[in-house]
């Protein structure tokens, strides 16, 4: 068949995986991102089940662990500093991951790692977004930021739960598929060199008012601070307009100031940062994931949120199973091969979201089941301290049950699909 001409809208960890696939499939692909170069940044991701399946395929295991965040696992503390229980990562290569996985890594280094790859074979355009798309039977005309049209076979948002690309498909006046967890998230960093006997452990506090802190170390020099809070009960939180950095930061430091266990240093992190960015997390639900020539894919389609751990799998995953079934449907791409067919294209994106819906209904099954996602945890003093005595139970006779129910890693029998037309990178 002849080559695909595909534009990719966002240069993320699924944007990037999707021009893996769909290059080394032989097809024409061009990846645009409003940032001015590769956003290498951000706050440690892991991979779990079927990401890490993903990841072997691509042939990537070495490079990703040589990449990867060495955090051994995941301890849980009282205000006092007093520790309630363990769970080390599973080493194993067998079973469900712990809280902390085997596959820890920054996602800069995980969208670096993916860009590398794949920058000699694919065209990467930055400071570049969509300003219109027109659709006609046989291809979608773009109309970028520069003010350049181009025409393409296909055109796959992979720009996040915010997804520009997802509003051109639904229009204006379609209701935001985006539904609040009522749940308010700080990420920053915090300069302060490792201390003798600390370890790369990720520590977990839980504090009365349905608020926690969580801390993780992949640097000698610096550790990752997560401050999570229900939203609505912080009148300076709900008051806090996105991206008011200042606003945002005052209403962390008043819902957290005086909890207990290291919030000072915390707090005082937080007011030194400059790396600080807030997310009011949502979970993406679409009855559909494309329309025409236009195909949504990671968290643009079903972000999951962090609370589920499986926010990277699922686009890795997707972006696996977007690519083999153009694969499959529309074959790899030769120069001055026959023309691909609409019906290919339309029923590659069908087989798409029949196979990979059972598994995103999974991982974001009751996720809004109520208006407030903290409300399934206990938020009294009391509560808390019951907690604090599951997880020295769990800890103590080594169960994973607590993983098991917080995270979404089992898939309930759902198996990753094999394409023949993709075999050859890499196995399982």
């Amino acid at each position: 068949m002849a080559q695909l001409k595909v534009l990719v809208c966002g240069a993320g960890i699924a944007g990037n995986a999707l021009a893996f696939w769909l290059s080394k499939l032989g097809h024409e692909i061009t990846v645009i991102e409003r940032f001015p170069k590769i956003r290498a940044t951000g706050l440690q991701v892991d991979l779990r089940g079927p990401g890490i399946q993903v990841m072997r395929r691509m042939g990537l295991e070495e490079a990703f662990r040589a990449r990867s965040v060495s955090e051994q696992g995941l301890q849980v503390v009282d205000g006092k500093g007093r520790r309630w229980g363990y769970f080390p990562a599973n080493r194993t290569g067998k079973g469900l991951q712990s809280f902390t996985t085997d596959f820890e890594i920054m996602r800069g280094d995980l969208c670096q790692l993916l860009y590398d790859l794949t920058m000699d074979r694919v065209k990467y355009r930055f400071g570049m977004w969509i300003k219109e798309i027109r659709q006609v039977d046989e291809y979608a005309e773009v109309l970028f930021s520069d003010g350049s049209r181009e025409q393409f076979d296909l055109v796959v948002g992979a720009d996040g739960s915010g997804s520009h690309t997802r509003k051109m498909i639904l229009g204006t006046d379609a209701k935001d598929p985006v539904h609040p967890l009522g749940v308010y998230a700080g990420y920053f960093t915090i300069q302060k060199s490792v201390q003798p006997g600390e370890g790369y452990n990720a520590t977990a506090f839980f504090a009365p008012g349905h608020k926690g802190i969580m801390t993780r170390r992949a640097h000698p020099d610096k550790y990752q601070a997560y401050m999570v809070c229900s939203q609505n009960s912080y009148e300076g939180l709900k008051s806090a307009s996105q991206g008011d950095i200042e606003a945002e930061k005052k209403g962390l430091t008043e819902a957290f100031c005086g909890t207990g266990w290291n919030a000072s240093e915390i707090l005082q992190g937080l007011a030194d940062t400059d790396d600080f960015y807030c997310e009011r997390m949502g979970v993406v639900q679409m009855d559909y994931w494309s329309q025409g020539r236009v195909v949504l894919v990671g968290d643009a389609a079903y972000c999951p949120t962090a609370m589920t751990g499986m926010g990277t799998t699922c686009g890795m995953t997707g972006a696996y199973i977007l690519a083999g079934e153009i694969g499959k449907n529309c074959g790899k791409g030769l120069k001055g091969g026959m023309p691909v067919s609409k019906n290919s294209i339309t029923v590659a994106l069908a087989e798409y979201e029949e196979k990979l819906r059972p598994l995103i209904s999974t991982v974001q099954a009751g996720l809004t089941d109520s208006e407030n996602y903290m409300d399934k945890f206990p938020s009294s003093p009391i509560g808390i301290q019951m907690v604090y005595v599951l997880v020295w139970v769990a800890s103590l006779l080594r169960f994973d049950f607590l993983a098991k129910w917080l995270l979404r890693e089992d898939t309930k029998g759902w198996k990753l699909p094999e394409y023949r037309e993709m075999v050859g990178y890499a196995s399982d």
